[in-house]
């Protein structure tokens, strides 16, 4: 009797191009992240707060449910709803029932919380810059635009890898 489980059996392994595409990408976005939130933090945010923040702003009266804000933001709303609890404390959002929805909340950027994100807002474009735009062409965005998108499923070509 064979020890290998099926799925080892039947996996399509990666061929060395394959392979070195994907250390190269974990590896990109690992040092991309690292160094945008260690130049939050010397500003007093750390990365979540600023995506909290952010996607808030946009909103419309700066307000959203949270289950609407855990769905933009790819988050489940139980992580969203302990990290609100930790920003509320601090004052930079507030959490309010949400009359259309007798068990939802909504969640709202406080003035002490737009003033954080505008203070915080250019050094963040800054570390952005540094640690991604200004390295790369323009040719090498909008490669890398098309290439998130179609690993987001947002569009910039098909599924089956050929455009």
């Amino acid at each position: 009797m064979s020890t290998k489980s099926s799925a080892a059996t039947t996996a399509r392994w990666l061929n060395p191009d394959e392979e070195r595409a994907w250390r190269a990408f974990r590896g990109m976005v690992t040092a991309l992240q690292a160094g945008t939130a260690r130049d939050l933090t010397a500003v007093g945010l750390s990365e979540s707060d600023y995506e909290v923040l952010s996607t808030l702003s946009e909103r419309p009266d700066q307000t959203s449910t949270l289950r609407e804000q855990a769905a933009k933001m790819a988050w489940s709303r139980s992580r969203l709803s302990r990290h609100a609890t930790r920003m509320e404390a601090r004052g930079l959002v507030r959490r309010a029932p949400d009359p259309a929805d007798g068990r939802g909340c909504l969640l709202t950027l406080t003035e002490h919380g737009l003033d954080t994100l505008k203070d915080a807002a250019p050094a963040h474009v800054a570390s952005v810059r540094r640690h991604f735009v200004d390295r790369l062409t323009p040719d090498d965005l909008a490669a890398l635009e098309h290439i998130a998108a179609k690993l987001e499923g947002t569009g910039g070509g098909t599924d089956d890898g050929v455009d």
